[in-house]
């Protein structure tokens, strides 16, 4: 279908690929990985033709879509929410309008050839329409607005009053109508919180049938759509048969089958090279010699790739709190609306958070989690009950908004060094590698910084104050798969208390001991890990 040969691709002197190849085959299902950098989003751009590359062919089946998600949603206003999803498919909608006026001119009288040629073009005209699904374009258009978390209630509010992470989930929707041959998907998930993640999987595993070529953060999601990874890194592309978890084992395996490889080259070049060192000034040896000279310089070399290397960092012990970290009686909270009503988010929550516990707050969007994590941190009043912190209790909130009171200006090894102001600088280098800075990218300015690395730099800083109870929303977001894991790893290893919302499920398998599951205002309370509440909820079944 589309097929990569011996692609060269370079931007200035950083060289991304070099005789790279690989295909995309007919209903296929390939997760594309690498290293920030190495040119995951140079793949899809030079598969739709917004780049052009160096050397090599890059082939298309005839005729064949590409859809492009990418994270860059352009501007969108003038329609309505369905509207503008349904503008995607103005290639169709033209196909629907040249049948409806072949059909007129089938009613007229032409000559013999003429009607042939029109009923050739009818049917083929025809096949297409019904192939890009023309017939029930509005119906699917509403089937996947509303699977993304976008109801009938708000497909005609105009696309303007739609937040930023919303209108990503409308273009998201817009690339998922048009029913493409390829659909490339550049971080699908962000934004979507869990139901809508379950939701895309199970459409593209039973609704979509073309290929798929997609990044994505969520290692669980990766591993429940593909069946095939496409790694790029080290100047090449590689192939996989299997889904995220199958490519990491299998890329160890295949690097310690290179390492074995390489030494025992190593041995034997070795070995030529002494032979040839020893015996160079002899003549009675010579013809051996410039034998085994040409012999290992027609050799091709095995070259090592640098390991990506995962950094531990060992955090400071936060102070011991009191046995019990927060008590709640009554706890409720309602937001005004604007024709003087109220509107209650959650009401009566009574309970308590004990130390060392690592809780997931979870519920359908819009359930108030966020909102229950900002009374719990102090940064919104309760409108009712009451909420007591325990003994030598120091919180810690991280939301999308702090990343918000990062100082511009200043550098990441200047901000970490705030945090951290009797730190030594070989501390200081570890905690921003451990959060995957290395080098110079420590003296990268706040302001020049992705979403995600503004995250990691939060994060960062938090870790290393004195605080005993973590209150985090979100803090998945926008990190790639190795952030995640290096987050994952050091609040395993935090002694404190943490209370988190999160849509990674994995992220949430590996850390969580209880669950408090808002819902319709109320809370229930799970005491076990994630999949126990998943059990005892009955919602295994959405995220088996």
């Amino acid at each position: 279908m589309i097929h990569f040969s011996g692609i060269a691709k370079q931007h200035g002197p950083q060289v991304l690929f070099r005789d790279a190849s690989f295909q995309i085959l007919p209903g296929s299902r390939c997760g594309l990985v690498g290293p920030n950098g190495a040119g995951k989003t140079s793949i899809f751009r030079l598969i739709m033709g917004e780049e052009e590359f160096d050397a090599g062919e890059i082939t298309k089946a005839r005729n064949v879509v590409c859809g492009y998600f990418s994270q860059d949603v352009g501007a969108m206003s003038g329609r309505s929410a369905l509207a503008e999803v349904m503008s995607a498919s103005e290639a169709v909608t033209k196909l629907g309008l040249e049948i409806q006026e072949m059909e007129i001119a089938m009613g007229e009288p032409l000559e013999e050839d003429e009607m042939s040629n029109l009923l050739a073009r009818y049917g083929n005209v025809q096949a297409e329409f019904e192939h890009r699904g023309g017939y029930d374009l509005e119906s699917r258009a509403q089937i996947i607005l509303t699977g993304l978390g976008i109801g009938p209630e708000n497909y005609n509010h105009p696309v303007e009053t739609f937040s930023g992470g919303w209108k990503m989930r409308i273009a998201l929707a817009k690339i998922l109508s048009i029913n493409p041959d390829v659909l490339l998907l550049d971080e699908p998930t962000n934004h979507l919180d869990v139901e809508s993640i379950i939701w895309l999987e199970e459409w593209l595993q039973n609704s979509y049938t073309g290929a798929l070529l997609m990044t994505s953060h969520d290692r669980e999601f990766m591993n429940r759509v593909v069946t095939r990874i496409v790694e790029v890194a080290n100047r090449t592309i590689t192939t996989y048969g299997g889904n995220y978890d199958f490519y990491l084992r299998e890329r160890e395996i295949r690097r310690e089958q290179l390492l074995a490889s390489h030494r025992r080259q190593q041995e034997m070049l070795s070995k030529e090279e002494d032979f040839i060192a020893r015996f160079a000034a002899r003549a009675s040896h010579a013809s051996q010699v410039q034998s085994r000279i040409k012999k290992i310089d027609k050799i091709e070399r095995i070259e090592i790739p640098p390991e990506q290397r995962n950094i531990k960092f060992d955090f400071a012990e936060p102070p011991r709190s009191g046995d019990d970290v927060v008590k709640l009686d009554a706890l409720g909270k309602v937001w005004p609306l604007p024709d003087g009503g109220v509107k209650s988010v959650f009401g009566g929550i009574t309970g308590t958070i004990r130390r060392t516990e690592k809780i997931a707050v979870v519920g359908v969007n819009g359930a108030g989690k966020s909102t229950f994590l900002k009374v719990l941190a102090g940064q919104a009043d309760p409108s009712t009950g009451s909420l007591n912190l325990g003994a030598n209790v120091y919180p810690g909130y991280f939301s999308q908004h702090a990343m918000d009171i990062l100082q511009p200006q200043k550098t990441v090894l200047e901000t970490v060094q705030d945090a951290m102001p009797q730190a030594h600088l070989g501390t200081l280098r570890n905690l921003c590698a451990a959060f995957l800075f290395q080098g110079d990218d420590i003296y990268k300015r706040i302001e020049k910084l992705s979403g995600g690395e503004k995250s990691r730099v939060v994060l960062a800083t938090m870790l290393v104050q004195p605080l005993n109870l973590l209150i985090l929303d979100e803090p998945t977001n926008h990190l790639d798969i190795q952030s995640r894991e290096t987050l994952l790893n050091a609040l395993q290893n935090f002694s404190g208390t943490v209370v988190l919302v999160s849509h990674d499920r994995h992220f949430l398998r590996c850390l969580v001991n209880r669950v408090l599951e808002i819902d319709h205002g109320q809370m229930r309370i799970y005491n076990g890990s994630y999949e126990y509440y998943l059990e005892k909820s009955g919602r295994e079944h959405c995220a088996a």
